[in-house]
């Protein structure tokens, strides 16, 4: 068919829907080239008329065309009104499988919608005229060949940055006029609601619009034009002979608002030529509230965590589970349906027949009502819940669950009723009243979102039910100093806050610190922040107020003192679901988390970072073995020879020049040389990375009088340290000052008896380990084994010890952390080569003498990378005693030693190094007698962790058989 022929054929027919649709499309196919459904689909599964016909009550069915991944297809008769075939289509788009196009038509005019999730959605029209024109039918026919096509280059993500960030200036610029934060924020949420409102259809007319043109001649007349909006909007009625709906809510219960000048409306007037009805309010708290918080106005541009992630947590505590209820209610009423008795063309029903059939399908709608009812009193707490986005998600999933039940009700001839689940089913805790307010705003605008998305007008009388349910509090501590109470919840879900232990003072306050830890005396001291929430909840589901519960938690909640947290739901209940180390975004910075799903009533199978497990452990691992390392304990051998380095805490460094002014200077009064308290300082990055040339005074533990007597040292120490500690809420530290804040005695008292030590940092990518002379000092933020034999050295960087410190440390974002307690302490050495045996002892030891020659090669090829001969020269300290400097040749050399780090080293890992690796890895795998397993390839990472663990055990239960206080110690720390 050509194309004046078909607008010939089809101008002005006035036959109804019925009657000419399919003819109508069946012309179109054979004008655009496409092969029409009957010829192209004889069976209908990918391609058919009257999709959804076959539902058990008959009828029209859910679209009159269907093409799986293209469209679906509603025609209305001339002149009718093709939204309502619009919402018909909404309403069936999840029976449809979500197709990517939803086209309208009549005769004259067809209408495309696009329908993908995540973008910014638009209308393409073309007239029956249209179709004479090559390159639109050309458009028309990509609808049935490639709808990819149409998909919009703009998200919903972009538009509402771009919202977000004109907000923001607005919103400085009044605060910039000296009005109060929380004033202006609320007052900019009013704005941003009446934009979106006016978008949808809700607030008619275009009067948001309306009012900010007839304000922008006179700006002065602003904030009296938008209170008498804001007033109207609050209770309904009219405005200027316009009727308001009644928009309730408490958003708009004050109408004060604040004045604007005329580049303010200018700007509100150009944000309000954007299309609010789609902004995404999974994003759109976190970006307000960044624009609107002046403590969070520089993350504006950072990134957030987007619904993927949120999803998550959403997927398995909510949707989960409550789509595996609706399959069960599903297959029960399925079942009664389809046992009922039913009418043919042959029989009718006899009344007997008929009353049974009346019978099962009653029962079955009972099964249907008791299942929405369920889901109408469904609770979602968020106990941190932020701007609101875990709740804006969980709203849209919880009616979505909802709709899709009614769906498949109405597909068995059932009623399908109106979504009853909503705003009411959030529940949310949150102590920053920005955030709180955006909650509600986000969880309102999504509510209206997803109704018109889904075919259904949006509540109304009032429009914005009241959400008291999203409170403006503390999560964890109650006013009078107790534990915070939580409302009962069928599920909790959300991200706490991310707050270390070591920052919890700085940040909260030293009394809010202690009143805390006094009110959850279960909690142990010293963890983070987030592991109340965890706390709080395992407290609810032990006591029957809440179901499950989805939390986020920085990773180191795995290990050490907050993984305390997790050891009672472990072995009472279950985790059932947790990802133990993702990228997250928290205050626009990427850190990682792990994300928890857990539960009291151990009822399915869990699964870890996405794979099935027979279990999860405290420490988020899990697997086939059953090797629980979280019940490893330290073990009395290990004990007293590793320790965390000093902590100085004030300015003791002083520059390289200064210290070696210093150290030449005459002996002091005492006849004492200055090399008694000044030191090369040794900090990570000095290990990871090249030496930095620091230095720091080091008083040990000398009283002030003697420390006095290095005269130059102490008078520079009294005029920063002193100064620096004058104001400290510690006592010790105020009087003390000119010692460190942590001196490690007991490290100094082991180093005295040896010449070097070995050192790694807490925290690297790498698990690297070092030689360092004791007449340096290591920082806090290195640990020091105060051993020197090279076997001790090389069984700390073999595989078997690399494992185990991997899995029984916890990390800070992507890098691993390693700590004395729970790494170092429960390792189990090979026999009799532990670290209470004095060197010597095993000196002779074949095994001892393999590993301590793998260790010193693997050492002396390390070296000779980092500083090639050819490179450096070597030239001695000031005064004897201390090591060499090491300084390059030559400008160019300069450059290359630049390069020439043990992270760049481990990151590029040259054959010679994994094959120095490779030697020293068989040498000790040799000394735990597991040498031909090893060279056979059968020892995994798993069967080498349940043996170390198994000599931990049998190591725990020898000591535990020794005299009283020689026995082993559960890692706590």
């Amino acid at each position: 068919m050509n194309p004046h022929d078909f607008v010939f054929k089809w101008r002005g027919v006035e036959l109804k829907e019925r009657s000419a649709s399919q003819s109508h499309f069946n012309d179109l196919c054979a004008l655009l080239g496409v092969l029409d459904p009957i010829t192209a689909d004889r069976t209908g599964e990918t391609y058919a008329f009257e999709k959804g016909a076959t539902k058990t009550s008959g009828g029209e069915g859910w679209a009159d065309v269907w093409k799986r991944g293209c469209f679906a297809w509603e025609y209305k008769g001339p002149r009718k009104d093709l939204d309502k075939a619009f919402s018909q289509l909404l309403q069936y788009s999840v029976a449809l499988e979500n197709p990517p196009l939803l086209i309208v038509s009549d005769m004259d005019r067809i209408r495309i919608h696009t329908n993908w999730t995540n973008t910014v959605q638009e209308v393409h029209e073309l007239t029956l005229d249209d179709l004479l024109d090559g390159a639109k039918r050309d458009r028309l026919r990509q609808a049935f060949t490639d709808p990819d096509a149409f998909k919009p280059v703009k998200t919903r993500q972009a538009l509402t940055e771009e919202t977000a960030r004109e907000f923001a200036a607005i919103a400085q610029r009044l605060r910039d006029r000296g009005h109060e934060p929380h004033r202006v924020a609320h007052f900019v949420n009013q704005l941003v609601f009446c934009m979106f409102a006016e978008d949808v259809g809700l607030l008619r007319d275009n009067l948001f619009t309306q009012m900010l043109e007839a304000s922008r001649d006179t700006p002065a007349e602003f904030a009296d034009n938008a209170s008498r909006l804001f007033g109207a909007m609050a209770t309904g009625g009219k405005l200027d002979f316009k009727k308001i709906d009644w928009f309730n809510g408490g958003l708009f219960s004050d109408d004060y608002a604040l004045p604007l000048a005329a580049q303010d409306i200018d700007d509100l007037l150009a944000a309000a030529r954007r299309d609010w009805s789609q902004i995404d309010p999974s994003i759109l708290g976190t970006l307000f509230e960044r624009g609107l918080d002046p403590a969070k106005r520089s993350q504006l541009g950072a990134h957030y965590t987007d619904r993927a992630k949120i999803m998550m947590i959403v997927q398995p505590v909510i949707i989960d589970p409550l789509e595996a209820e609706w399959a069960e209610a599903l297959a029960q009423m399925t079942a009664l349906v389809e046992s009922a008795p039913k009418r043919t063309a042959e029989r009718l029903l006899t009344p007997a027949e008929k009353r049974k059939a009346e019978t099962l399908q009653a029962e079955a709608s009972a099964i249907h009502s008791a299942f929405i009812e369920r889901l109408a009193n469904f609770r979602v707490l968020d106990p941190a819940c932020g701007s609101g986005n875990f709740l804006y998600v969980a709203l849209r999933a919880l009616k979505d669950i909802e709709h899709r039940a009614n769906l498949d009700a109405e597909a068995l001839g059932l009623p399908r009723g109106f979504p009853r689940t909503g705003p009411e089913n959030m529940l949310g805790i949150e102590l920053n009243p920005y955030a709180a307010e955006l909650a509600r705003v986000s969880v309102w605008i999504g509510e209206i979102q997803w109704m018109r998305r889904n075919g259904f007008d949006a509540a109304r009388n009032p429009i914005l039910r009241p959400l008291e349910t999203i409170e403006c509090r503390d999560g964890v501590l109650g006013e009078d100093g107790t534990k915070a109470e939580w409302p009962k919840a069928n599920v909790a879900i959300g991200n706490p806050p991310f707050l270390g232990n070591t920052k919890m003072i700085g940040e909260l306050g030293e009394n809010y610190t202690r009143v805390l830890r006094k009110a959850w005396k279960e909690v142990p001291g010293g963890v983070d922040l987030v592991c109340y929430w965890f706390a709080n909840a395992w407290a609810m589901m032990v006591t029957g107020k809440l179901e499950r519960a989805g939390l986020v938690a920085t990773n180191s909640v795995r290990g050490g003192a907050n993984r305390a947290v997790l050891k009672p739901i472990v072995k009472h209940g279950r985790i059932f679901n947790a990802w133990s180390d993702e990228e997250w975004t928290v205050e626009g910075a990427a850190v990682r988390v792990s994300m928890i799903c857990f539960e009291a009533a151990c009822a399915r199978t869990p699964r870890l970072n996405g794979r099935v497990v027979d279990c999860i452990h405290a420490d988020l691992t899990g697997g086939g073995l059953g090797t629980d390392l979280t019940k490893a304990v330290r073990l009395n051998e290990n004990l007293r020879t590793c320790f965390e380095g000093m902590k100085k805490y004030g300015p003791f460094e002083v520059e390289s020049q200064q210290a070696r002014k210093w150290l030449r200077a005459p002996l002091n009064a005492n006849g004492r040389p200055n090399s008694d308290v000044i030191y090369p300082w040794i900090v990570a990055l000095d290990v990871v990375r090249r030496p930095l040339d620091r230095w720091a005074i080091d008083f040990a533990s000398m009283s002030d009088s003697s420390a006095a007597f290095y005269e130059a040292p102490f008078a520079h120490a009294q005029k920063t340290v002193k100064l620096a500690r004058a104001q400290d809420r510690n006592e010790r530290t105020r009087l003390h000052w000119w010692i460190y804040e942590r001196s490690r005695p007991e490290l100094r008292e082991r180093l005295e008896s040896i010449n070097r030590f070995i050192a790694t940092p807490i925290v690297a990518k790498h698990r690297i380990f070092v030689w360092l002379p004791v007449s340096t000092r290591p920082s806090n933020l290195l640990d020091a084994i105060a051993r020197d034999d090279d076997t001790t050295f090389g069984i700390l960087h073999s595989r078997f010890h690399e494992l185990w410190s991997l899995r029984m440390g916890t990390s800070l974002e992507d890098r691993p952390r390693y700590t004395p307690s729970t790494t170092f302490e429960t390792f189990p050495f090979p026999e009799g080569l532990t670290p209470d045996i004095p060197a010597a002892d095993y000196a002779a030891d074949p095994r001892a003498q393999s590993i301590a020659a793998a260790a010193a090669r693997l050492n002396e090829l390390r070296e000779n990378w980092l500083n090639p001969a050819n490179l450096v020269r070597r030239e001695p300290e000031v005064v004897p005693g201390y090591p060499d400097r090491i300084l390059p040749v030559s400008e160019e050399a300069a450059k290359e030693l630049k390069k020439r780090t043990l992270t760049n080293l481990y990151n590029a890992r040259p054959q010679w190094l994994a094959n120095a690796q490779a030697a020293l890895d068989e040498a000790v795998a040799d000394a735990y007698g597991w040498g031909d397993d090893w060279r056979a390839g059968l020892l995994t990472e798993d069967e080498i962790l349940a043996r170390l663990f198994r000599l931990n055990q049998e190591r725990a239960a020898e000591e535990a058989k020794a005299p009283k206080g020689k026995k082993a110690k559960a890692v706590t720390e």
